[in-house]
């Protein structure tokens, strides 16, 4: 093995001085909003995001990069009467942001006026910070996510003779401070940190190559799965693919395991976005207060979540977040409403500008392998590919791949799929959540086990 003994300075996540930050921010967030208000806005608003990052990347065993960033993301929007500008820049010297303030302000004077522009009413700015443990720097230094790296892909290569190669393992730190200001006074930044370590594994048989993989991803190090985890677990992910067998065209039950079955409640999110509401472009058009999903089926937002990865206690517009529910017992309770979407709607903002905010789907039966037993005979999903969902009328056609089951035990890998549904009718026929919550995400779910789908196959 080569020597890649790093010998450049010793970057960490643990770079960014917050209290000095937050107050520089502040300030020019400020001096901002003043600056385009002597230029004639009548609102404005600042986001600001700085983000600095080390990754480290091995592949047999070597060293293949190793990659430091700081980041600066900056954006202005102004408001005259009920035109908009915007601006945005990654150069946060004096110079460029009066520049930037002074571009937003150009392009206002000449946009067409919108009766639903403007910054959220102020009554619903957020006031009550919420320690939500976001910021967990640990000091990681290049070496160390270098060492960390190297111990994963060597769980996994040592696993199984039945692997191959690897594609590499990859050790992440970041460190981020997101800052968002107004003219109604509301000022408020927060930082954050995320760590990640995965590992991708090619495993071979005389009918071809498989490729896995697996991660783990948390706010704070500690809670990471340890190294020889991750490195194991994409080898018997990889291996389980080996032996795999085509299967013809049918209908049958479909599993999808917690990673497959977020994707759905993302579709369900974009489908209940403001936007896609007022613009009548979403199956769920009128669908408010009715039963979407069978009756055991809540799903619970929890924007105050410790160590969340959407957690926050204000939105993309400084309005305050709360707990709620986005479907309880199978019914819709609300659409995800911006201050301006819910002005087209003639509704009142939901605090999601930005998304949602921590999903917690409840669990109406146990196991993963129970789960299994209950299908008896069908299809698990462990991987969709192709982006063949139609939010209009709800329409699913995705590539996959997975395992077939029969008598409620796992046969054999299936590839060369293709899964298809119409989404409200997916919904409508969950026919059980499971407990095997996956905590990889925002999105926190169990496998999904729905009661027909079309597989094409051969």
């Amino acid at each position: 093995m080569a020597d890649n003994k790093i010998t450049t300075r010793q970057h960490t996540a643990d770079e960014i001085d917050v209290a000095q930050e937050l107050s520089q921010l502040e300030s020019i967030c400020h001096q901002l909003i003043d600056k385009a208000k002597s230029l004639g806005a009548t609102e404005v608003d600042v986001g600001v995001g700085k983000d600095i990052g080390l990754s480290v990347q091995v592949r047999n065993q070597d060293v293949e990069t190793l990659e430091y960033n700081r980041d600066n993301s900056f954006g202005l929007t102004v408001y005259f009467g009920q035109q908009k500008g915007t601006a945005t820049t990654s150069d946060l010297s004096e110079a460029a942001l009066t520049q930037t303030v002074e571009a937003a302000c150009n392009i206002a004077k000449y946009t067409q006026a919108d009766p639903a522009s403007g910054l959220a009413d102020e009554s619903l700015m957020a006031t009550k910070p919420v320690d939500l443990e976001l910021d967990k720097p640990m000091g990681i230094t290049a070496d160390k996510a270098k060492e960390l790296a190297l111990e994963c892909e060597q769980a996994g290569m040592s696993a199984s003779s039945e692997i191959s190669q690897s594609e590499g393992a990859t050790f992440s730190s970041h460190r981020n401070i997101r800052f968002y200001a107004n003219s109604h006074g509301f000022s408020a930044g927060v930082p954050s940190t995320r760590y990640s370590l995965s590992n991708v594994l090619i495993a071979e048989e005389e009918a071809g190559m498989q490729r896995d993989y697996w991660y783990t991803i948390a706010r704070d190090a500690t809670r990471l799965e340890p190294p020889e985890v991750v490195g194991k677990k994409a080898a018997q992910r990889v291996i389980a693919r080996l032996g795999g067998h085509k299967i013809s065209t049918r209908k049958c039950p479909v599993l999808m395991t917690p990673d497959i079955a977020r994707g759905l409640i993302g579709s369900l999110s974009d489908a209940i976005q403001g936007s896609s509401i007022y613009r009548k472009s979403s199956f769920l058009l009128d669908k408010l207060n009715l039963q979407i999903f069978p009756e055991f089926v809540s799903m619970h937002e929890k924007p105050f979540k410790k160590q969340g990865f959407a957690s926050t206690w204000f939105d993309n517009e400084g309005v305050a977040t709360k707990e709620q529910f986005i479907v309880e017992n199978g019914l819709l309770q609300t659409y995800l409403l911006t201050s301006y979407a819910a002005r087209r709607l003639n509704m009142k903002p939901t605090g999601h500008a930005g998304g949602l905010h921590n999903i917690e789907v409840t669990a109406s039966a146990g196991s993963f392998d129970s789960l299994v037993k209950q299908m008896e005979r069908g299809l698990i999903v462990t991987e969709v590919m192709g982006q063949g969902v139609n939010l209009v009328n709800g329409d699913y056609s995705r590539g996959a791949s997975g395992f077939w089951v029969e008598n409620g035990e796992i046969q054999h890998f299936v590839q060369e799929i293709t899964i298809a549904g119409n989404l409200a009718d997916m919904f409508a026929g969950l026919v059980a959540t499971g407990s095997d919550y996956d905590n990889r995400s925002s999105i926190y779910t169990g496998s999904w086990l729905i009661e027909e789908m079309t597989i094409a196959g051969s």
